[in-house]
């Protein structure tokens, strides 16, 4: 059945053609498995909670008529400022105007959250564009620029906000920099969400084609119950398609965990045991509770735009697993740095099982990817990723130095694999940071430096032993089959090209510290490996006896793992490793690598094509399996991969060479 939504309509509509409903809402009320419902351009200020679930042959379809025509927003106009002095005014909204939720009474609050400045989930918006929260008024009448920021020319328009309790209200003042506010777009974000079921389990909704903003969203660790602007809320076989994401105060999309009663921020709100046991605790639970392929997850976030977001673009814990982000457009994510934390990225996901992302474009993001904890047969395919790291001009100012790192492209944190890094291209200056095993790097150009290998995996304990064991799950299922500890090493670098970017000298001047979380490498290579054995050399210290009393020979279960390698290429004073094998060092050539852009498309601009030798094809028997899960480097459904087709879908066929491009 078909249901027609309009939010220029009359009220006490029935959902028809021509007596449409209103509101989003009344559609979701109604609409059954198989219905769809045709939502027309207009902007719809609405927390949208469908009702009903879908199933997978007849999914509940909601469809925006004209691409990207329909808006769905938390945020609410506001028109009654006063003027206070200067530049300065003041609104007053009536605490009813919230109902059961009021993001200016609401702090941004959760685990790995650095809760030293203190923000609320509330926003102001003007134009479109957020400005910047402060702690008193005095800030807001004489601001300051704010250097983190990625715009610190904008950063002067600035508010704060109090409770008037006398009169039940919610005061805001905000700064806006000689504009009348009465006489432009001012929203303030009044909803948790936009598009989010209340209840779990609302299986096989289909969203498509709309524009969602301005949610004010809560922080959104792995222990916690993960929230976005848009969300299947523990559910499964979503399609996310086509839309334009943007401005969560926190996360954009949530493909993640629901709310574990008694285990919620857990080391927030007790802190007796650690984050990493918690976060531990909330697999186990979420086994018990029902956590299995066959009910949640395979969701797809299909041709998407997101950016602007304060946390994440995308997050999730648990409830990502066996789901697609293909074709989209990350971007410009954490670049307020309002909020700061270890749960910041273009995509932030733990336990991405089976997840595949492909075809994506990630720039101007603190992150571009984070997969943390139980990344297992996990690809990162065929996408594009520069411009991610902390704001450029504030971070080569070493008093400026964050505590959780300087940002890269991709990070993957202690994990046992198997995970697959193939056909892409990294440009940021710190490319990877892998504090983790069970990796495989296929056909990739690294233009730019390899970070934190056999680093990272304790949690900074002085005293005592923090190792970190991290679930470890049978091949393409949930259920897990044991914990372990990060051995190091198991990972395998194929058909790769390394170039030596030239690095700013602040950035060299600030990597100066050695220690457990980062060693801040800046040469590009992978002669982070040395030192790491060769398979063959690995195997000879389990020739003989292996029995109870060996306890002599007990350091071979624990020490670092083989590493493989074949076909890489170095330019440009690049590194290889001590045990490179099968590769070139060509320090004849100085190749060319730039990245170009032109009406919002992209190339890579290279000679490097001209000097690359011939390579051997690559499958996924060239790469084995991971240790620990005994898994091979294959696909979700089993079968192996070919790596015959480079990123932009073209067959390597009658010469192969190292890199992305065939």
């Amino acid at each position: 059945m078909l249901y027609y939504v309009d939010c220029h309509a009359a009220p006490n509509g029935c959902g028809s053609k021509e007596k449409p409903f209103a509101r989003i809402q009344e559609a979701a009320n109604v609409a059954m498995a198989g219905d769809e419902i045709l939502v027309a351009p207009g902007v719809y200020r609405e927390d949208v909670s469908p009702v009903n679930a879908g199933t997978q042959t007849k999914p509940i379809v909601y469809r925006s008529m004209e691409r990207r025509g329909a808006v769905i927003t938390g945020a609410d106009p506001v028109s009654n400022w006063e003027h206070v002095a200067g530049d300065v005014w003041k609104a007053v909204i009536p605490n009813a105007a919230f109902g059961k939720y009021n993001p200016y009474k609401t702090i941004v609050w959760g685990d790995w959250l650095d809760q030293s400045v203190v923000s609320h989930t509330g926003e102001v918006f003007l134009n479109g564009k957020s400005l910047y929260e402060k702690q008193s008024l005095e800030e807001v009448m004489d601001p300051q620029p704010y250097e983190a920021s990625w715009d610190v020319e904008f950063t002067k328009h600035t508010w704060y906000t109090c409770q008037d309790e006398t009169e039940d209200a919610t005061l805001i003042y905000a700064n806006f920099q000689g504009k009348n506010p009465n006489e432009e777009c001012v929203e303030i974000n009044m909803r948790p969400h936009c598009f989010y079921p209340e209840m779990e389990h609302v299986d096989y909704i289909h969203l498509i084609g709309f524009t969602v903003t301005k949610a004010a969203t809560q922080w959104a660790p792995p222990t916690a119950h993960q929230e976005g602007m848009i969300g299947p809320h523990w559910s499964k076989g979503w399609l996310i398609e086509d839309c334009e994401v943007s401005h969560s105060k926190c996360s954009g999309i949530s493909l993640g965990k629901y709310k574990q009663q008694h285990n919620d921020n857990k080391w927030s709100h007790e802190k007796y045991k650690d984050g990493a046991q918690t976060q531990r605790d909330c697999s186990f639970i979420a086994q018990i509770d029902g956590w299995s392929k066959e009910t949640i997850g395979s969701h797809v976030v299909r041709n998407c735009e997101i950016h602007d977001c304060g946390q994440t673009g995308i997050v999730g814990n648990l409830g990502c697993v066996f789901s697609v982000v293909e074709n989209c457009h990350i971007h410009h994510i954490n670049n307020k740095r309002n909020l700061a934390g270890a749960e910041i990225g273009g995509i932030k996901f733990h336990a991405a099982i089976d997840v595949v992302i492909r075809n994506c474009h990630f720039h101007h993001c603190t992150r571009g990817i984070w997969l943390d904890w139980q990344t297992q047969g996990t690809r990162v395919t065929g996408s594009l990723f520069h411009d991610n790291c902390m704001a450029r001009d504030y971070l080569l100012k070493k008093e400026n130095k964050p505590g959780l790192g300087l940002g890269e492209d991709i990070f993957i944190e202690i994990a046992h694999g198997p995970c697959l890094v193939d056909n892409n291209v990294f440009l940021s200056e710190r490319c990877a940071k892998i504090p983790t095993q069970g990796l495989a790097f296929v056909h990739n150009l690294f233009y730019g430096a390899i970070t934190a290998v056999g680093r990272g995996v304790k949690n900074g304990s002085v005293k005592y032993d923090s190792t970190r064991y991290t679930p470890i799950h049978m091949p393409h299922r949930t259920e897990i089959t044991g914990v372990m500890s990060i051995l190091h090493g198991d990972t395998r670098f194929y058909n790769n090209v390394f170039v030596q970017p030239q690095v700013r000298q602040g950035l060299i001047d600030i990597c100066e510290d050695d220690h457990e979380w980062d060693d801040e490498n800046l040469i590009a290579g992978t002669l982070e490996y040395n030192g790491y054995m060769k398979e063959a050399e690995w195997r000879s210290y389990f020739e003989g006896y292996c029995g109870e009393g060996d306890a002599a020979g007990r350091d071979k279960y624990y020490m670092p793992l083989p590493v493989w390698t074949g076909g890489n290429v170095f330019f440009n004073g690049a590194k290889p490793c001590d045990i490179e094998e099968n590769f070139t060092e060509d320090t004849e050539h100085t190749v060319h690598v730039e990245l170009k852009e032109e009406n919002g498309v992209y190339t890579v601009e290279t000679d490097l094509m001209e000097y690359l030798p011939a390579a051997g094809l690559i499958t996924s028997d060239t790469l084995g399996m991971a240790f620990e899960p005994e898994e091979r480097f294959e696909n979700p459904d089993g079968s192996d991969i070919i790596f015959d087709v480079d990123m932009n879908g073209k067959t390597r066929k009658d010469r192969i060479v190292a890199g992305p491009f065939a």
